[in-house]
């Protein structure tokens, strides 16, 4: 899929976005796993902010000297991977575990209706070139 992804970088990014998405749904449900795991702390996901800095190639973009450097930005797509963080309890009470199920199941159902937008976006793109292929037919 390379070489289509080169034709249309639309397709790069959408496959980006499920392979991200699918990321996040390994975390959630990890999560909801282990919501009743003494001691667990919930984790979180995140790459939208990543994802949109690498889109953009407009602004200011720190630019590494040294070959050592730590990029602080992504320039690429396939630089964009995301970061996981944790969430302690810091209620006090209970088994220290910090997983509010409702909440991951919000998260769940958020995620899974992108990953189904981006995935039908997708498919749109691939039939249009299919259609294209055939000479309109």
């Amino acid at each position: 899929m390379s070489g289509i992804q080169q034709f249309d970088p639309t397709m790069k990014l959408l496959h980006k976005v499920l392979d991200l998405r699918a990321k996040n749904q390994e975390v959630i449900g990890s999560n909801i796993a282990n919501a009743e795991t003494p001691g667990y702390s919930a984790q979180a996901f995140s790459f939208e902010d990543q994802l949109k800095s690498a889109m953009t190639g407009q602004g200011l973009h720190p630019v590494a000297t040294r070959p050592d450097h730590i990029p602080l930005a992504p320039s690429s797509l396939e630089q964009v991977a995301g970061t996981v963080s944790r969430k302690r309890d810091t209620t006090g009470i209970g088994d220290e575990n910090s997983v509010s199920v409702d909440q991951e199941m919000i998260k769940l159902s958020q995620n899974e209706i992108l990953y189904e937008a981006a995935a039908a976006m997708l498919k749109k793109k691939l039939s249009l070139l299919k259609y294209a292929i055939n000479g309109g037919a």
